[in-house]
């Protein structure tokens, strides 16, 4: 296998698409977000990618066989908005990999004369999320005024630090291009596959991209989580009092 591999299942005629990157991340909020769009739309799967600096491993099918990690591309042609979608099991686990990878992606981007890109991901704060919450980062100073006309928040100092792998690079390195980019980031606590954040940055999308979505199967997923969060709640509330106990048992 090459360092890069890419295999092409089908050449489709898009009209200036928007390219949407939910790869993995934190609390999957990227992922989940693409592949609710990839089967809300039907989008049909025209590209896949594989490389040797994703993670040395298989994946286990449910028929007992393996196959490789793998990026995927779908493409959906509408009459408000082409796209091309693209999620996958791993992201590069070295940083030539990552810049690699980018650089592969933003070269069928240009191919596909894509109009502008939109990162997704998690930005985990270590703690639940009582309020959803989407920040934002962008490669122009134009792009930052319009997603705020969507509810997305920009604040100093954050997204702190950096925006790593794709989410960001996709940023950077489209911005060399001449490529407008906007990363939307949900607010998570960084511990669990976060659907209810995942919702929240799926709505500013559809409003930003005016798409007409069913949300049912993304509502259902938050509630399902939130069930499981009350849960730990219960458990963590139910530990304290014991604790207290057992720390006055040792005074005594």
């Amino acid at each position: 296998m090459d360092e890069i591999e890419i295999h092409k299942f089908k050449e489709v005629k898009l009209n200036e698409p928007v390219m949407i990157e939910g790869l993995p991340g934190v609390g999957n909020v990227g992922k989940l977000v693409a592949e609710h769009l990839i089967h809300e739309l039907n989008a049909e799967k025209i590209l896949e990618l594989f490389s040797w600096h994703f993670p040395p491993h298989v994946l286990v099918n449910n028929d007992g066989t393996v196959r490789l990690s793998k990026n995927e591309l779908y493409a959906c042609k509408s009459n408000e908005q082409d796209l091309l979608i693209l999620t996958g099991d791993q992201q590069s686990v070295t940083n030539e990999g990552h810049y690699l990878i980018a650089e592969t992606l933003l070269d069928i981007a240009e191919q596909y004369k894509v109009s502008r890109i939109y990162t997704l991901g998690g930005y985990g704060i270590g703690q639940l999320v009582e309020k959803p919450t989407v920040l934002g980062a962008a490669n122009e100073v134009e792009l930052v005024d319009e997603m705020k006309k969507y509810g997305v928040e920009f604040r100093d100092e954050e997204p702190g630090g950096s925006i790593v792998g794709a989410s960001g690079l996709l940023l950077g390195l489209g911005q060399l291009r001449n490529i407008p980019a906007v990363c939307l980031l949900g607010l998570t606590s960084g511990y669990l596959v976060d659907p209810k954040s995942a919702q929240a940055v799926l709505s500013i999308l559809c409003r930003a991209l005016n798409l007409k979505l069913d949300m049912q199967a993304m509502q259902d997923r938050a509630e399902e989580m939130e069930k499981v969060v009350e849960r730990l709640k219960e458990m963590e509330q139910a530990q304290v009092p014991r604790m207290r106990e057992e720390e006055l048992g040792y005074i005594r």
